[in-house]
């Protein structure tokens, strides 16, 4: 349950220990939602969506594409935190000179470029709130500029200044595995001159992938590998976004380890680049299954699995299990980014040591999240430490409670609220409000599963 009280500094939102029950559809994937928007606008003609989220990053990707020329109608909202949305696009060379405002969206800053830096003639400036300021740009600017694009910034941070230059494909290997970076070379290479071709470490989601695969683009894969050709224009279609699986991850933690909880959460996207915190959960000792006669062993069971396109969902049922410790590599990072943080936290309620590795990307998001999630639990009573590149937590079992600061970062505010419904005395969450980044209701949906 919450209870909230507010100041001119800050608004803290109050989260005590309750278990977790009943059924929850999370909100429309918010990764798939601003790639359904950006690659609507490329083609020609009408891109429907269903499910679209509502959300403040997600909002600036719709205005960003109507500033480049795209005409956007709203139709109805739904009770899950989304709505449908068409998107008459301008075709992949029709984009229009813009000053583009991306808000607090880090996704649209990274993957849009790549789309306008093909297009001669044009000039494109895109800036942000303080936040998106002290997002690096440097790992897309710089092979663009391999493929000849004319691309200015302050120091490797935004604003970012895009004049359209004729491009010509690339052979990039990728030092850090990243969808952002991939999507907006992917996007560049539709309008060079040869093939473009993107080379990861280690698979990262490919969500732009499929929506170009469901265009018309041919996408050829060869292990780690990803190529494009240029082509002369996308095919529009219809675009089903599933429950966005990080804002899902958050309910289902909660309900692994807190007492007395059983939680379904439906329709959730299970796209195999996103779901690592599966993996990882099941070395922490969870045990997963399908719905058949034995499902009521299973810790986690995925069922009502379906495929509407371009993305697979399935429902989740979820109880409390004991835990234990794990090592969590690099290898791991590119499926299950966003959720690390939540990795720290059953960590706390594991037996042994949880460490994490390989993820020093954590450092460059809306906040310094190792820095954020180890500061915020260590005042909520647990024993974590912060490494370069990640954190080790030693378990005890249990979390006193407390304060934490959310630090203008969306995700530290969710896990401010799963760390109170665990905790022994609750937890007080400062600067609540940075939720409305990508789940503007989720005290709303917390307070209906609890119980």
């Amino acid at each position: 349950m919450t209870s909230a009280r507010s100041s001119d500094e800050a608004r803290g939102v109050r989260f005590e220990p309750a278990p977790l029950g009943g059924e929850l559809r999370p909100p429309p994937d918010k990764s798939i939602s601003h790639r359904a928007a950006l690659v609507g606008a490329i083609c020609k003609g009408p891109t429907r969506v269903s499910g679209y989220l509502d959300s403040a990053d997600t909002r600036a990707t719709l205005r960003a594409v109507e500033a480049v020329g795209a005409v956007v109608s709203q139709g109805d909202s739904d009770p899950n935190g989304g709505f449908f949305v068409e998107v008459q696009g301008v075709g992949l060379r029709g984009a229009s000179p813009a000053a583009i405002d991306v808000g607090n969206a880090g996704t649209l800053l990274r993957i849009m470029p790549g789309w306008l830096a093909g297009q001669p003639g044009g000039e494109w400036e895109l800036d942000g709130d303080e936040s998106i300021r002290r997002r690096p740009v440097d790992r897309i600017a710089e092979p663009l500029g391999g493929m000849g694009a004319s691309i200015e910034s302050r120091d490797g941070l935004p604003p970012l200044v895009v004049r359209g230059s004729p491009l010509r494909g690339i052979d990039y290997e990728m030092p850090v595995a990243s969808a952002q970076v991939k999507s907006c070379l992917l996007l560049a290479g539709l309008l060079a001159e040869g093939e473009t071709t993107v080379h990861e470490p280690a698979p990262s989601r490919d969500h732009t992938e499929r929506m170009l695969a469901a265009a018309g683009v041919a996408i050829r894969r060869d292990g780690d590998s990803v190529t494009v050709e240029p082509v002369a224009e996308l095919e529009s279609g219809d675009v089903t976004v599933p429950g966005d699986f990080s804002s899902a991850a958050f309910f289902l933690c909660a309900a692994l380890i807190v007492p007395g909880s059983e939680l379904t959460l439906r329709e959730v996207g299970i796209n195999r680049h996103r779901i690592g915190l599966l993996s990882i959960i099941s070395r922490m000792g969870v045990e997963m299954g399908g719905a058949h006669e034995h499902e009521r062993e299973r810790d986690v069971v995925v069922h009502e699995i379906r495929d509407p396109g371009p993305e697979p969902m399935a429902s989740l049922r979820v109880r409390p299990v004991r835990l234990r410790g794990a090592e969590v590599g690099a290898e791991d990072v590119p499926g299950a980014i966003d959720e690390l943080p939540l990795v720290a936290l059953l960590g706390c309620f594991a037996e042994g040591e949880t460490v994490v590795s390989g993820a020093a990307e954590l450092r460059r998001k809306e906040s310094d999240r190792i820095e954020a999630v180890v500061d915020g639990l260590t005042a909520l009573g647990a024993r974590i430490e912060a490494r370069p590149d990640g954190f080790a937590v030693e378990g005890t079992g249990e979390l006193r409670g407390g304060t934490i600061d959310a630090r203008g970062d969306h995700r530290m505010a969710m896990l401010g609220a799963v760390a109170g419904l665990a905790s022994r005395e609750g937890v007080e969450v400062t600067g609540f409000d940075a939720v409305e980044v990508s789940y503007p209701g989720f005290a709303r949906d917390l307070t209906a599963v609890t119980t």
